[in-house]
């Protein structure tokens, strides 16, 4: 192996230049030529490739997303663009790819490597957290701190207002950046797509707080939660309970910000693996952590298209509510 390529494709995360770095300096270390290539799939369609040397990547660990851009690329959803993706690939004469991103870059590199034979390590980036053969995903960590912190102010605005606030946090199809942040910030509520709760039950738990003489209640909210999202779920139970209801959606701050020391050296162990398992050979793999330790597991072995928040928190809910 002589020249490897990454991109960064989908929706950004706090530690994906860090990941990039270690790539890059893990190649140069190996005599390896590193391409990186702009804008994700999207790039790769349109041959946007860089080289990528060990100074190109200093003084960038520090830095939220990522400085190679990383856009979504319908395109690639096509067996024709995966095939002008590939080609573009060997027309660069490179030997091996290692693409960071979440569920969709996973689907796109799982074809590449089956349908074209293209050597490629996918390590998962997704503040989501939801990429199978992984217990962490780049990002992750950063984005339930984001949260946490948001969500501990408005609890200061809340308890001197005596007001409910429903905070929306992302999340369309896993609950875990609400479950985690939620859980770390005590809320008193949290509605993730992995556990049903109506709207009666959402009441009957708010009203036992405010019989406690609670002054202020916190319910995190994971996007993909109900049609609407926390606005719906805010309009719905306002005639059910006594306090004043307030509603605020993190968004998108969630994906910026400085990555946090754990998204840092999570990224910087992945990437390095991603390029040794490359150099050794490995190909069609997921790079992950479990259980504490570096592991690459097959795109053939993983079980599941996405991962589902962790049952054991969400076995603590009812003891929490």
């Amino acid at each position: 192996m002589k020249r490897i390529a990454i991109l960064a494709s989908g929706g950004d995360a706090p530690g994906m230049n860090a990941c990039v770095r270690a790539v890059v300096r893990a190649g140069s270390h190996r005599g390896l030529d590193t391409f990186g290539v702009k804008d994700g799939y999207e790039g790769l369609l349109h041959n946007q490739f860089v080289s990528l040397h060990r100074h190109d990547v200093s003084n960038i660990i520090q830095h939220g997303g990522v400085f190679l851009g990383s856009l979504r690329c319908d395109d690639f959803f096509s067996p024709e663009g995966r095939a002008q993706g590939a080609a573009a690939l060997r027309s660069f004469n490179i030997d091996g790819l290692v693409a960071i991103g979440g569920d969709g870059t996973l689907c796109g590199a799982r074809a590449l490597h089956e349908e074209h034979g293209i050597a490629v390590m996918l390590v998962p980036g997704t503040i989501d957290n939801d990429v199978p053969g992984t217990d962490w995903s780049i990002g992750f960590d950063t984005a339930v701190n984001t949260a946490v912190e948001a969500i501990d102010k408005l609890r200061d605005t809340a308890e001197a207002m005596e007001k409910v606030f429903f905070v929306e946090v992302m999340g369309r199809e896993s609950g875990a950046l609400a479950l985690h942040a939620g859980l770390s910030s005590g809320a008193d509520a949290i509605l993730v797509p992995e556990l049903p709760m109506d709207i009666d039950e959402l009441a009957e738990v708010l009203n036992r707080a405010i019989l406690r003489r609670s002054r202020s209640l916190i319910v995190v909210v994971a996007e993909g939660r109900a049609a609407g999202g926390a606005f719906a779920l805010a309009d719905r139970i306002r005639p059910q309970i006594k306090l004043e209801c307030r509603v605020t959606v993190l968004g998108h701050i969630q994906r910026g910000g400085v990555p946090s020391a754990r998204d840092r050296l999570l990224a910087s162990r992945l990437g390095i693996c991603a390029v040794k398992a490359l150099a050794e050979g490995k190909t069609g793999h997921v790079v992950g952590e479990i259980d504490g330790d570096i592991q690459v597991t097959a795109f053939a072995d993983l079980t599941e298209e996405k991962k589902s928040a962790p049952l054991a928190l969400l076995d603590l809910l009812p003891d929490l509510f």
